[in-house]
């Protein structure tokens, strides 16, 4: 894991999130402790689990922007699900020990990166060799030789197309290569195949055969191609598996969103007794178990989890009493603010408005924004979600584009590519909408 100072992870979570200092704190010093835990002792490391975190809050304040933001912050294997697409074990759909499978597969995409990022001199050096077979014949068109004057001029041959394949003057000459497609059960069978057990699955890949194919490439195709194989020749399959397995283990993070969505109480009927069971098919793996992958069994006690929900139509109390208790830390996300809205509009790096700039800016079109445009828009995203739905900032998306409308149909073809954004001009494109209730609860 990458060490970062919780006040660090806060420092680059405050770039791209407004507010919500609590959640960031929260999430901050429980990333902190997975890299603690990692200095201490071997048998001590093992008593220390995990302070798994509850963020609650309305929907559009930033409860998933920080789990997506915290992916890019941890070079630890991180994965994102929904709680609302699994179902309970017997139960059509994806059962719930298939988020550490998939926590799994990334970790596998995160080793196998930087194991290729090791081998990438030597995997080079053999790309250019193949791609040098595949250009001379073409060049010399004799691919026997007996004497050493032939061999000499061979050599020569290939030491000037090896300069030359260097200075990039056969990028775009196409060559014809091999590729080898091993077949997938879950391609070869389709959506069937996703449900089938692991070892079922590992067992029918081994059946299926791979398939080789000549494909015509250029060459600067080609060497992504090649660079693959060999790249896959050098690399130890299983040293992959088993560093994947471990960081899983010891540094795995899982972010559950929509966790409010499976609270329900145990006398409902209906979809309500699959909800039940998401609960109790979650609550081993939150505990500590050990899941079945096709890369091998993996432990669950030290994955760190963090649950979000906005628990409009339930609260935190509706899930089981026992799940409940392995969230120790609550952490409660505040609704956002007029500043708020404004500091969202004008502070992040990506915020909406230079989104906006950015994207006109491709069209030649010049957009500036005053100061009482924003705060014209802040207000009136924050009087239209008082008024209807709260979705947060979210808001903002459709106040900004219904503000630009016009403006992006009209970019190619303005004769004038200067363009200022005033707060008369938001007035303007949203009062007519603002005042009419029932028009803005299908627009805004």
């Amino acid at each position: 894991m990458r060490n970062m100072t919780p006040r660090e992870i806060v420092a680059e979570l405050d770039r791209y999130i407004i507010g919500q200092d609590d959640a960031k704190r929260a999430v901050a010093v429980a990333v902190r402790n997975r890299w603690r835990r990692q200095q201490l002792p071997e048998q001590l490391r093992q008593d220390v689990a995990p302070k798994n975190i509850l963020m609650i809050g309305p929907t559009g304040v930033g409860k998933t922007e920080i789990a997506r933001r915290l992916a890019n912050l941890t070079d630890a294997p991180f994965i994102k699900v929904e709680a609302t697409k699994y179902t309970e074990v017997g139960y059509h759909g994806r059962d719930v020990e298939s988020m550490i499978r998939d926590l799994l597969d990334s970790a596998i995409a995160l080793v196998r990166d930087e194991m290729t990022e090791s081998v990438k001199v030597p995997a080079e050096e053999h790309v250019e060799e193949r791609l040098l077979d595949y250009l001379l014949p073409a060049a010399e068109g004799e691919t026997n030789w007996g004497d050493e004057e032939t061999k000499a001029r061979h050599k020569r041959t290939r030491d000037k197309l090896r300069q030359q394949l260097r200075a990039g003057e056969f990028e775009d000459r196409p060559i014809e290569i091999s590729v080898e497609e091993r077949s997938t059960v879950v391609g070869v069978l389709g959506t069937p195949a996703m449900g089938m057990d692991i070892e079922m699955q590992n067992m029918l890949e081994k059946m299926l055969p791979s398939r080789r194919d000549t494909r015509k490439l250029s060459v600067r195709d080609a060497r992504k191609v090649l660079f693959e194989q060999e790249a896959e020749k050098l690399i130890d399959r299983d040293k992959i598996s088993r560093t994947a397995i471990e960081r899983v283990e010891q540094s795995g993070i899982v972010f559950i969103d929509e966790i409010d969505k499976v609270a329900g109480s145990e006398n409902k009927h209906g979809p309500d007794v699959s909800r039940q069971g998401v609960q109790r098919d979650l609550l081993p793996i939150v505990e500590g178990s050990t899941v079945i992958t096709k890369y091998g069994a993996v432990r669950t006690d030290h994955i760190l989890f963090v649950a979000a929900g906005a628990f409009h139509s339930s609260k935190p109390s509706d899930l089981m009493p026992e799940l409940q208790g392995r969230f120790p830390i609550r952490v409660e996300l505040k609704d956002l603010t007029k500043e708020d809205f404004v500091r969202i509009l004008r502070e992040p790096r990506n915020s909406l408005t230079s989104q906006q700039i950015a994207l006109l800016g491709t069209e030649g079109v010049k957009v500036e924004f005053s100061d009482d445009s924003i705060d014209v828009m802040a207000q009136m995203a924050y009087d239209v979600n008082r008024k209807s739905q709260n979705i947060g900032a979210r808001r903002l998306y459709t106040i900004v584009e219904q503000v630009f409308e016009t403006i992006n149909f009209d970019a190619p073809d303005m004769a004038d590519k200067q363009i200022k954004i005033t707060g008369d001009f938001v007035r303007q494109r949203l009062s007519e909408i603002v005042k009419d209730e029932d028009l803005s609860k299908f627009i805004l």
